[in-house]
């Protein structure tokens, strides 16, 4: 008898357990959408699962995960460098989305020790690769940082990060020198006084002109001398590179940080090299969303998940709960790619009127679950009270 009841009491304890869950998030947030799915693909949670959403940067992870099955976690950008017979050298972008400052010191030095410290007789930037003509659904023509356009060539995220006081401008980092277009851009769209951060702006040729000067500025640092002007241009063919630089970081080590920060930036230019890659340069945004598309339906999620760019900066951007938490299972194998505010593995998505929670969570009764969380409104707290009410009572 006694060991009936037992067993019994041991049927009941996840069903009582769900329950309470259940009734918890339901007074928390009765209009959040919620979803909880555990290995096996059982939901264990469902409240307002039927309605799609916008995900907002949440939609870095579908992003992560098509980069990681079509590029794969060891590949690496590559930018080419080529020196005509005048030393004139060209610079072919390959959309590296991490030439940072940091980037750029070892680039040059190496670069220096292959063409020697003789005056180079100009730059010019070649960003055929990407078209100029590229524009992002959502990206706002503003000065707002996460608002950079994306560029065959780009150099610290295609942004300005200075510190102006009166009339003149100096670089907020010890490690990027400041350059005639820098001083410009942010006197032109910079705070009035004071440090920030800042876009190159709309014209696509301004940012690779600035990557050009940027780069010359390293090469004098390594030592090398350059004479000429920036230009922009197109290599001259049959002229081969005197250095290929590939990215010190990988593709997985570019998807840490890239969740991580939530740059918009780094997400699109992962995204567009997953259509080139694919098929063939130069990039193209029709491209990237055929390769995505066929990949989403050969999982079932044709309807599930609508993207029209890779960060999730486009409010036309649409997901299902059960989407992306399809997603989130392919996803698994990446998992400790995600490194969440709060510490778990999880990302959030953010913009007026929208706050998305999306991850993975580990449960006491249901081990490793994925879970979906979004809310109307700007409450960016609520998110993080429901994913603990999950780990809490699960």
């Amino acid at each position: 008898m006694w060991s009936r009841l037992l067993a019994l009491a041991l049927l009941l304890t996840p069903v009582a357990a769900l329950a309470g869950v259940k009734e918890k998030i339901a007074a928390l947030a009765p209009s959040a959408i919620v979803l909880v799915v555990d290995s096996k693909g059982d939901e264990l949670l469902a409240q307002n699962a039927d309605e799609p959403f916008v995900p907002a940067s949440v939609a870095k992870i579908v992003t992560a995960w098509l980069a990681m099955e079509v590029l794969g976690g060891d590949y690496r950008f590559e930018t080419r460098f080529c020196l005509d017979d005048k030393r004139v050298l060209y610079v072919r972008g390959g959309g590296d989305p991490y030439l940072t400052s940091e980037e750029l010191a070892p680039l040059a030095a190496d670069l220096v020790a292959k063409v020697g410290k003789a005056p180079i007789a100009g730059i010019v930037v070649d960003g055929g690769y990407y078209p100029s003509n590229l524009r992002i659904p959502g990206i706002e023509d503003d000065g707002e940082a996460y608002d950079a356009l994306n560029s065959a060539l780009a150099v610290n995220f295609n942004t300005v990060y200075a510190v102006r006081d009166g009339d003149k401008v100096r670089s907020a980092e010890d490690q990027t020198p400041i350059t005639p277009i820098a001083i410009a851009r942010f006197r032109a769209e910079g705070p009035p006084d004071g440090e920030g951060r800042i876009s190159l702006g709309e014209d696509p040729t301004l940012g690779l002109k600035y990557a050009g000067e940027l780069i010359g500025a390293f090469i004098e640092r390594a030592g090398g001398s350059v004479r000429g002007e920036i230009s922009t241009g197109t290599v001259p063919a049959g002229l081969k590179p005197v250095y290929v630089h590939r990215q010190s970081r990988t593709l997985s080590e570019i998807l840490v940080e890239m969740l991580r920060d939530s740059n918009n930036f780094t997400a699109n230019q992962v995204f567009l090299e997953i259509g080139a890659h694919r098929l063939g340069g130069p990039v193209s945004l029709e491209k990237s969303l055929q390769v995505a598309n066929a990949m989403l339906a050969a999982q079932g999620l044709a309807a599930d998940i609508h993207l029209v760019e890779g960060s999730g900066i486009s409010r036309d951007d649409r997901f299902t709960p059960r989407g992306l938490a399809r997603v989130l299972a392919l996803f698994t194998p990446h998992a400790d790619l995600l490194h969440g505010h709060d510490g778990g593995m999880n990302k959030t998505g953010t913009m007026v009127g929208v706050r998305a929670l999306a991850g993975y969570a580990d449960t006491a009764a249901h081990g490793r679950v994925h879970f979906v969380i979004s809310l109307a409104g700007d409450d960016s707290e609520m998110r993080f009270r429901l994913l603990q009410a999950i780990e809490a009572e699960l």
